[in-house]
């Protein structure tokens, strides 16, 4: 059931990026202009730790390649 809400559609070179710029994101709610506008960072966060993107999903996108 899990996997047909949150299916694994981001290749492993993607989510990596995803957690990268998250994280860039995030850490201007804390150092540099110390804007809320960094909370956005959470979003490619969380999709790149989960492996699913619900707009992938949505629209029937996959960048993880054939199983």
């Amino acid at each position: 059931m899990l996997t047909k809400i949150l299916p694994n559609n981001e290749h492993t070179i993607e989510r990596v990026l995803r957690v990268v710029v998250g994280l860039g994101a995030l850490s201007t709610v804390f150092v540099g202009p110390q804007s809320n506008w960094g909370l956005l960072g959470l979003i490619p966060l969380a999709t790149g730790l989960i492996g699913s993107c619900p707009i992938y999903t949505a629209l029937g996108f996959s960048t993880a390649g054939k199983k």
